[in-house]
């Protein structure tokens, strides 16, 4: 079975969702009053195999659609509200009632979310069942960032997040496992209006959430084989395109190639820092700042641990200026020829390491940025300028609507996957921790 958390689906996965979308759209027309309009919804299809050769695809749609759990031609809700409902509404409602009783209210209501996990007994590919509960007993909490900072973090984290189980991946899993379908290909797609805060958009394809359905998921599968989420280029090429830029006995300046990690992270893969360690010979090599692993450019190591903490003192004050050329899609709103994006980033708790755009709680996070070159298809060359330091500020200030609008292209978080993501690190100038020299490096990226 083709991955799940790939957000560039097989292509029979992707012919079964434009079937879909039409059929959305055409549902959308028929009615006017459909919260589609208003707020859009992730739908999903998994194309499966009955018996030998007859092939076939079933579709789903995330929690609820205009108030329903179920809708004809759709995969029903994992958790049979048809049969639990009478008990599920009368709790709800007594709880809502206990407006004089906060403790008690707040008891009985984590009572009923225990109950509500315990009824989604997932299967899996290898003949296992087991309810939410015990899927995430053990997994790190996943608060939203109004549990996280409100303080209420003890009574968040021994639950399941909410609205697990209800999304289109698990769903249309347990659907063709509980009828023994061989399942094929999945995909994830966005209908409707734009989400802004978690930067979901009509026509986009995503991979499965890693908060909610990665546990779920990693459980139904077992058993299936499946294909990895992305095919990466092979470490000994990308360590060839390792380029050292400028080294002395205190700093090394290299240029990293897209697909590579700056530093090592959780998958024991290929990244620069290693990569250059074992070139060198120097094993206090430390990378000062990172970049994205499909991010390319110049990334500024320390050769000793007083350099490095130097550096990083230089960076967090910002004390550093960079640059980066980006090519981005074609928008919905013009691009003005230069401007300030400020808007405030957090991590999505449900689905890292994704951001959002967090008025109440995010962090500041500025970036300027120029037009350099506007392309007949609509595609525009720009040169971006962070004034902070968040992750994924660059993608997502031009992905949201507040911001640009544009993703860059080839994000496949924030925008549609392509060869590569065309975001480049191509300026830095930073003072030398010792002798105090400017210094500056410039690799472009020749896409405009």
């Amino acid at each position: 079975m083709a991955s799940p958390f790939s957000s560039m689906p097989h292509p029979w996965a992707r012919a079964a969702a434009e079937e879909v979308v039409r059929e959305v759209h055409a549902y959308m027309t028929q009615h006017p009053e459909t919260e589609l309009h208003r707020q859009g919804k992730m739908f999903g299809v998994l194309v499966v195999r009955r018996g030998e050769e007859e092939y076939g695809y079933l579709k789903a749609f995330s929690s609820l659609l205009d108030g329903r759990h179920e809708m004809a031609g759709y995969v029903p809700a994992v958790f049979d509200f048809a049969v639990e409902n009478g008990y599920f509404r009368r709790e709800e409602a007594e709880i809502s009632a206990m407006t004089d009783r906060p403790e008690e209210r707040r008891e009985r209501s984590r009572a009923l979310q225990r109950w509500l996990f315990a009824q989604y007994r997932m299967l899996s590919g290898s003949g296992q069942t087991r309810d939410l509960l015990d899927i995430f007993q053990g997994e790190k909490p996943i608060l939203s960032a109004e549990e996280y900072f409100s303080g209420n973090r003890k009574e968040a984290e021994h639950l399941p997040p909410a609205g697990a189980g209800e999304c289109c991946g698990p769903k249309l899993l347990q659907y063709a496992l509980a009828k023994g379908y061989a399942p094929l290909a999945m995909a994830e797609f966005w209908v409707g209006k734009a989400d802004a805060r978690e930067l979901r958009q009509e026509g986009f394809f995503y991979g499965a959430c890693q908060g909610k359905c990665k546990p779920i998921l990693r459980h139904m599968l077992r058993g299936i084989p499946t294909e990895e989420p992305i095919e990466r280029q092979d470490d000994s090429v990308l360590k060839k395109q390792i380029r050292i830029l400028y080294q002395d006995d205190y700093v090394l300046v290299a240029l990293k190639p897209s697909g590579l990690l700056t530093v090592p992270g959780k998958e024991s893969v290929c990244n620069l820092e290693s990569c250059l360690r074992e070139r060198t010979g120097i094993e206090s090599l430390r990378a000062v700042h990172r970049l994205d692993r499909d991010t390319s450019g110049i990334v500024v190591l320390a050769k000793t641990e007083a350099i490095y903490v130097s550096l990083q003192r230089s960076f967090a004050t910002r004390q550093v200026s960079k640059r980066y050329e980006a090519v981005c899609q074609a928008g919905e709103k013009p691009i003005p020829d230069h401007g300030i994006m400020d808007l405030p980033l957090l991590p999505n708790p449900l689905d890292r390491p994704r951001q959002m755009v967090d008025y109440a709680y995010g962090k500041t996070a500025k970036t300027r940025f120029e037009v350099v070159k506007r392309f007949e298809d609509g595609r525009v060359g720009l040169n971006l300028y962070p004034e902070t330091g968040r992750t994924h500020q660059l993608r997502v200030h031009c992905a949201h609507p507040d911001g640009l609008g544009a993703a860059i292209v080839g994000d496949p978080l924030y925008g549609t996957q392509a060869d590569r993501l065309y975001l480049h690190a191509a300026d830095i100038e930073f003072l030398h921790p010792v002798t105090g020299a400017k210094m500056h490096f410039s690799v472009h990226s020749r896409w405009f």
